[in-house]
């Protein structure tokens, strides 16, 4: 019998057939054209990060705020970038922060006379009044508005200069993907929080830690000076210096909070152990928006003590209040005063410095 020939195929068969040769041959070529073709192959030896290629600054984007342990962590880091990505502690490959933002994309609206005026009166008393000094308790010293103006001004561009370079503000984190709400630049020695631990180098990108300014150094000196002088005037204060002693920082950590930043109770007590048993103080700046600042001897909030720390605030704590606990429970979002706005460009949320001795 036979072999029976098979019929040819349809037309409308050889159409689907030339269909999909053409898609795969534009699958292929996009393949080879497309956005995706730097992306590192399996057998890469380069990780992703090193494959980014840097962009230029842009105004960054609030974090959601989610309070874990002692700490406000986020899975995300504030530019969206998956932390499963990222190395402990880094943003490699965003664009460097930038506190004072970018003025060319803002919209200035102008103000009223009447608003001019009343920012001009304010700017006067601050700059005209004596800092109005608070004893909080036993080594806990409150310095309102210590720091005038034109220095507030200063320190706002120096840390804007510095921040914006090698080993300047990053987005800290743990090995586990979690970040901290805030960004973190260190002057002097790096604090490595997942570590727990001060070293000369940050450890995910090697960079070096920038020097104190001697504007801050200054600044210190005379904010602990002014402590002794006001503690030498309060009753059953025999020696300022034995319940708030000198000191000489070599460590400054510069953190920015946005509107939305938080920070849980906790103690800085990583520094050496001779510095943590002399009670070498603590001395932190405020600048920018007003803080509510939580301290307590006890990691517990309800039991805490609440104070505002406005811009051009210093707070001191050494002695017997160097290892309290202490926070930020809120930021209280337009607090900064307009001056200060608008000289600086300072971008929404609170500029804070705190220096200590290692």
């Amino acid at each position: 019998m036979a072999e029976k020939t098979p019929p040819p195929p349809s037309s409308s068969s050889n159409r689907r057939k030339a269909r999909a040769a053409r898609g795969q041959e534009k699958s292929l070529e996009c393949r080879k054209e497309g956005p995706w073709s730097s992306s590192p192959s399996a057998s890469s030896n380069k990780s992703p990060l090193q494959m980014v290629t840097p962009v230029q600054p842009t105004k960054s984007v609030d974090s959601p705020p989610q309070m874990v342990a002692s700490v406000q962590l986020s899975k995300y880091d504030s530019l969206g970038t998956s932390c499963a990505n990222v190395s402990v502690g880094s943003n490699s490959g965003a664009a460097p922060f930038d506190i004072c933002g970018d003025s060319k994309c803002s919209v200035n609206v102008k103000p009223s006379l009447l608003e001019i005026n009343r920012e001009k009166r304010r700017a006067k008393e601050r700059s005209n009044s004596v800092a109005q000094l608070q004893h909080l308790r036993p080594g806990m010293v409150l310095l309102k508005n210590f720091l005038k103006p034109d220095d507030q001004i200063e320190i706002i561009n120096l840390c804007r200069e510095v921040g914006v370079g090698k080993g300047g503000f990053y987005t800290p984190g743990y090995r586990d993907g979690a970040k901290l709400s805030l960004r973190m630049m260190c002057l002097g020695k790096d604090w490595n929080p997942d570590s727990s631990s001060y070293g000369d180098v940050r450890a995910f990108d090697g960079a070096e830690p920038p020097e104190i300014p001697e504007k801050f150094k200054e600044l210190v000196q005379g904010a602990i000076g002014a402590s002794h002088e006001f503690l030498k005037g309060r009753k059953g204060t025999s020696n300022p210096s034995v319940e708030l002693p000198p000191m000489s920082p070599d460590i400054c950590i510069v953190n920015f909070y946005t509107s939305r930043g938080r920070l849980g109770l906790h103690q800085d007590k990583d520094e050496s152990q001779d510095s943590l048993t002399k009670g070498l103080p603590v001395v932190s700046f405020s600048l920018g928006d007003t803080a509510e600042f939580l301290y307590g001897d006890s990691r517990d909030d309800t039991k805490a003590s609440k104070v505002d720390l406005e811009t051009g605030d210093v707070l001191i704590f050494g002695g017997e209040s160097r290892r309290i606990f202490h926070g930020v429970s809120q930021i209280k979002p337009k607090t900064a005063p307009k001056w200060l706005t608008d000289k600086s460009n300072l971008q929404p949320g609170r500029l804070n410095l705190t220096f200590r001795k290692y």
